[in-house]
């Protein structure tokens, strides 16, 4: 955590960005032996890689020891991070992770008189709504080595249900078996009868978890696969933590679209992760398996709630873009950057290295070589030590397509504060009144409008490898919606910062160069007017 210095804050503030998540904050489960910090040491058969998996929580009132230089500070040092984020002027996102922990759960820094999970569980029953575990009657034996290393075999009788919702004592490599899931009060073996009146032990102790973490001052909880906690628990949790902190906000990860208006609505949350939409299909169009034109569907999906969708190309679970597995160049995901970033006025998260072109294509450890950054082994990032260059936060170690590639990014976050018609305007989908263009390709182009008053951005993506010459039809309704003047205009291509000619009519298409694997955002209002 010091080593995020204000230097840091600062070029990471610079690209654009707003709010900074800090990943595994709160202490999980490791291999490493911090018994001389007062913290129990973790069975190494279920603790996955060396440093263990962030979302293995093995305390959640206490700081992982591994981000702090002195582990007997590291409260102290997770203030001042908070302290000096904040007055660079962006504001902190911590995860919470709600619907597992590690096997060996045990908190040794909660507060007095706070009872730990499971504590007073009867588990000679499969289920309790006062349990805070499910519990199966046998014990655990998973499909590996129990002893992982160790003389003495893992042993937990009886065994609690994963994580990943495996109601077997025999999980397998591929379950989440480092973790146990926690009882919400749902009957998962009775048809899922729900039992939450009276209010579930669970609840009351994620509650205080949420309060204590809160009373930090961060000012967001990104939560962790928060579908697998029932939306009742939301519905009633986050309203209490926004009666006492009114601008906390939360962001969930759902993956199934059927819920994404349960969460939204009656869960209270800000923000859902556009997994399953858009980045999907971003994915898949970038690389070559999509037509551009089903962009459209995405937003059509979620146009309802579009603000609150949470759009990204890469995060902790998601294959590196410039990886062997994905596209194997950073450079060639600028459309889908544009199309992600720039389609509404949902927020855009960035992955660290990202914007760097990482690619993630190192075999460390657990993970092994699988295109992700790995978030279970001790490792570390060369394109991110190439940024930090000893310290100095300047990139000067960067190969030049990183730093281009940076320069972009930051380009493009920057415009997302800047212009009004990308932060707070309406948008207008082009794609419907040019399928029968014969010089517009819609396997590989998308275009939209973004427009404040009068500031319009026309933006045009071209996700091919070639430079296109586009003749984009504009329609009378969008005209009429966005109340655009029909007319010549000086425009600006705020990406390479060029003049652009550009006739706005709904008569003749209007003629637009794209470069190959990038695009243009063509930038025109009414002082602009050529006559």
């Amino acid at each position: 955590m010091n080593d995020i210095t204000s230097k840091a804050l600062q070029e990471i503030k610079k690209l654009g960005v707003t709010h900074v998540w800090y990943t595994g904050i709160i202490e999980h489960a490791t291999q490493t032996d911090y018994t001389a910090y007062g913290i129990r040491k973790d069975h190494p058969a279920i603790v996955k890689g060396k440093a263990g998996s962030p979302y293995a929580i093995k305390d959640y009132y206490d700081i992982d020891p591994d981000l702090a230089k002195d582990p007997k500070k590291r409260f102290e040092e997770f203030n001042r991070l908070v302290q000096r984020t904040h007055k660079t002027g962006l504001k902190v996102i911590i995860d919470f992770v709600p619907n597992h922990v590690a096997r060996e759960y045990h908190s040794d820094h909660a507060p007095k008189n706070t009872l730990q999970l499971g504590e007073s569980d009867n588990k000679t029953l499969n289920f309790s709504a006062n349990n805070n575990f499910y519990y199966l009657n046998a014990p655990l034996q998973c499909q590996f080595d129990m002893h992982g290393g160790s003389s003495v075999a893992y042993e937990e009788q009886p065994a609690k249900v994963t994580g990943n919702d495996c109601f077997s004592p025999s999980p397998t490599k591929n379950d989440w078996y480092e973790t146990v899931k926690l009882n919400y009060g749902i009957d998962y073996l009775n048809n899922h009868h729900k039992h939450f009146d009276p209010i579930p032990d669970t609840w009351f102790k994620m509650r205080d978890i949420l309060l204590f973490w809160a009373s930090y001052r961060i000012d967001g909880f990104r939560c962790d696969m928060a579908e697998m906690v029932p939306c009742e628990f939301w519905n009633w949790v986050i309203p209490i933590i926004k009666k006492k902190y009114p601008d906390i906000i939360f962001i969930a990860e759902v993956y199934n679209p059927q819920q994404y208006r349960n969460y939204i609505h009656n869960g209270h949350f800000d923000y859902l992760y556009d997994k399953v939409g858009l980045y999907d299909t971003l994915r898949a169009v970038t690389c070559g398996q999509k037509a551009a034109s089903a962009i459209t569907s995405c937003w059509q999906n979620v146009d309802d709630i579009r603000e609150h969708m949470l759009n990204f190309l890469e995060n902790h679970d998601e294959q590196r873009i410039a990886s062997d597995y994905f596209i194997a160049d950073g450079m060639k995901a600028i459309p889908a950057l544009i199309v992600s970033s720039c389609i509404s006025t949902q927020p855009f998260m960035l992955y660290s290295g990202q914007e760097l072109g990482e690619r993630g294509m190192d075999a460390e450890g657990f993970s092994g070589k699988d295109g992700r950054t790995s978030i279970f082994d001790y490792w570390s990032v060369k394109t991110l030590r190439e940024w930090n260059n000893n310290g100095k936060f300047d990139g000067a170690l960067l190969s030049c397509e990183s730093q281009k590639l940076r320069k972009i990014y930051q380009n493009i976050l920057t415009l997302l504060n800047q212009e009004k018609a990308l932060s707070k305007g309406l948008f207008f989908d082009l794609m419907y009144v040019n399928y029968d263009n014969a010089y517009f390709c819609t396997t590989t182009t998308y275009a939209f409008i973004r427009s404040y008053q009068e500031e319009h951005i026309l933006i045009v993506v071209n996700f091919s490898e070639s430079d296109i010459e586009q003749h984009i039809n504009i329609p009378q309704h969008a005209f009429d919606f966005l109340k655009i003047k029909e007319d010549n205009y000086n425009a600006i291509d705020l990406l390479s910062g060029t003049d652009v000619m550009l006739k706005i009519t709904p008569n003749v298409p209007c003629a637009v160069h794209v470069p190959a694997y990038c695009g243009v955002m063509l930038k025109f209002n009414v002082s602009q007017i050529r006559g």
